[in-house]
């Protein structure tokens, strides 16, 4: 039995291994998102909605799908 069959045993019974994000803490989870936020923002990659795109999508997130627009 090689290592990586012992953590596919331990995952369970589909074979697949937790990482990265599935196995830290949630505590480190929100940590690293709240960095990458801070990064994004500074770097000018986040969007900042204004006041009319988040009253379009808050009116849109309340109306029935058929009813959108494609």
């Amino acid at each position: 039995m090689t290592l990586d069959d012992s953590k596919q045993n331990d995952a369970g019974s589909k074979g697949k291994t937790r990482r990265g994000f599935a196995v830290m803490n949630p505590e480190r989870q929100r940590e690293i998102a709240r960095l990458g936020g801070i990064a994004a923002h500074r770097s000018g990659h986040a969007h900042q909605f204004t006041t009319e795109e988040a009253r379009a999508a808050g009116k849109k997130r309340h109306e029935p799908r058929n009813e959108r627009p494609a």
